[in-house]
């Protein structure tokens, strides 16, 4: 009989079901020191926790007899799932189970803000009765801005669209037909700062997003902008907003906050950002009803139960196993399929139309439905806060409605294997082409541009240009004039003087206002930049 050791509080919904299985034994020991924890785990297949509990390689060690550890939320970093892999040990989470409790906060969020119901509640209970000190704006009418259209951010749009609000969204891997049937237009950045009344945020926190509405964004918007954030702390830059709202020709009329950068605040800034008087503030309750807790506690028991049973989980958050026949010819190209996914994803400029997948050499004779699960890890990365994997981004492309295309051909160009990742958009395409040299993944094309390279350098800037002379130390002086190490250039081109591919590695960021000034080199068609 399996037994499943439930070590952090969940809602007692989840743990209801995992007795309901009359084959496992359920033991529900919250707040064990760790000490004890590690001694007893070995008598168990399955782990339950949620975020108290750190589950590290050492303790990992000891569950000798443990197949899957479930995580009752979303995040999964108190777990160490490079452990948990090597010793073939799933890790689960809920990822759905608190998405309706963060779309109704929001929501929420923005009605308090719009009716100014937090200051006036306070007022009255001071004793005052000031009815035209609040006078709020109504959402019929207006136009939402949503950056972001997953679970959280489409489930605000059905709910923004019952208040007859017109519907901006931004979110370069949606389908078109998906947010035509979500009811929302599907615009560019800077389009939707300058058209919207109300902006949330709804994306995961990365590199790319960090302080994705600045002062420059803000300095877009409309006069009288409302900003919601209950996605992740900082996504907002929290020294702009709070500088818009002191200025006295400031474009934000209020701003409702659910996240901040540092939980709970120490900065005495964010506090000053939490009390003020055009913002309405909660202390990270996105995810906090019963109801959510409930959600959260069954999915989890029921993807734990799934993995006990033999059967693939829905929300797996480490690599599966490959059976050795396929492991010996693909597995090498897991790797190559999302390094490509995952860069032409930031070189890709535009509305995302469809992902083309094509398989070439010896690949193109085997099942290619797990690389084709590789390169959408890389696509989708920096679209969501999940895990990726190999099991899930398929069913989260799927989710949102992304048209992919395969195809296979014999021949690979000289090479025995090569995988080429294209994205199309409403304003063009990108490709990469790619194989394994020696070990490495190399990348063998960039669009039409013959090339090779391996994408070593934390940054990769792509030049589009002609070919001139000059060139090379133009580049040069710029990056020199800013601190900006190269670590190598590779050049593919069509003809001499022609048409031309320049891939340059760097050790350090190339900011926006460098990259702009490097644009304006004669003969430069454009130059984009990616982390690898």
């Amino acid at each position: 009989m399996p037994k499943v050791l439930v070590a952090d509080r969940i809602a007692q919904e989840g743990v209801e079901a995992l007795k309901t299985r009359g084959d496992v034994q359920v033991d529900v020991r919250p707040g064990l020191p760790r000490e004890e924890l590690k001694a007893i785990l070995g008598d168990y297949e399955a782990l339950i926790v949620r975020s108290e509990t750190q589950v590290t390689a050492d303790l990992i060690e000891a569950g000798k007899k443990l197949v899957v550890i479930g995580r009752a939320g979303v995040g999964v970093d108190n777990i160490d799932l490079e452990a948990a892999t090597r010793q073939g040990i799933a890790v689960v989470n809920a990822p759905t189970g608190n998405t309706l409790a963060a779309a109704e906060h929001s929501v929420a969020l923005m009605l308090a803000m719009a009716r100014h119901i937090a200051r006036a509640n306070a007022s009255l209970r001071e004793g005052k009765w000031d009815r035209s000190a609040y006078v709020g704006v109504e959402l019929r009418g207006k136009t939402l801005g949503i950056i972001g259209l997953g679970r959280v951010g489409s489930e605000v749009a059905r709910r923004a669209a019952s208040f007859n609000m017109h519907i901006l969204g931004y979110d370069p891997f949606l389908s078109p037909d998906f947010a035509r049937n979500l009811g929302v237009e599907l615009v560019s950045l800077d389009d939707l700062y300058r058209r919207s009344d109300f902006i949330t945020v709804h994306t995961p926190m990365t590199d790319s997003t960090r302080g994705l509405i600045g002062a420059e964004e803000i300095a877009m918007m409309k006069k009288g902008v409302r900003l919601i954030n209950v996605a992740r702390g900082g996504i907002i830059g929290e020294q702009a907003l709070l500088d818009d709202l002191n200025s006295s020709d400031g474009k934000v009329a209020g701003a409702a906050i659910d996240v901040f950068s540092e939980e709970p605040p120490r900065d005495e800034k964010l506090w000053t950002l939490a009390k003020h008087p055009k913002v309405v503030a909660t202390p990270h309750l996105g995810a906090s009803t019963a109801e959510a807790q409930v959600e959260v506690g069954r999915e989890v028991a029921n993807e734990v139960l799934l993995v006990l049973d033999g059967k693939p989980a829905r929300s797996t958050v480490n690599l599966p196993f490959m059976p050795p026949d396929v492991q010996k010819v693909v597995a090498p190209y897991l790797e190559t399929a999302s390094v490509l996914g995952k860069l032409v994803q930031q070189l890709a400029e535009g509305q995302f139309v469809s992902l083309n997948l094509r398989y070439s050499g010896e690949l193109a004779q085997y099942s290619t439905s797990v690389l084709r699960a590789a390169a959408l890890v890389g696509v989708l990365s920096g679209v969501t806060e999940e895990r990726l994997n190999l099991i899930n981004a398929p069913v989260f492309a799927a989710q949102r409605g992304m048209k992919i295309e395969e195809t296979k051909e014999s021949a690979a160009g000289g090479y025995s294997s090569m995988i080429t990742v294209e994205v199309r958009t409403q304003s063009g395409s990108f490709s990469l082409s790619g194989g394994r040299i020696q070990d490495e993944t190399h990348i063998l094309q960039v669009n039409d541009y013959v090339i090779d390279l391996v994408p070593s350098s934390p940054y990769l800037l792509f030049i589009d240009h002609r070919d001139r002379p000059g060139m090379i130390g133009a580049l040069g002086t710029i990056t020199g004039k800013h601190d900006i190490n190269i670590a190598f250039m590779a050049v593919g081109r069509q003809a001499p003087r022609g048409r031309a591919m320049m891939v340059v590695g760097l050790d350090d960021p190339a900011p926006p206002a460098v990259l702009q000034e490097i644009r304006s080199i004669p003969h430069i068609v454009n130059a984009r930049v990616a982390k690898t």
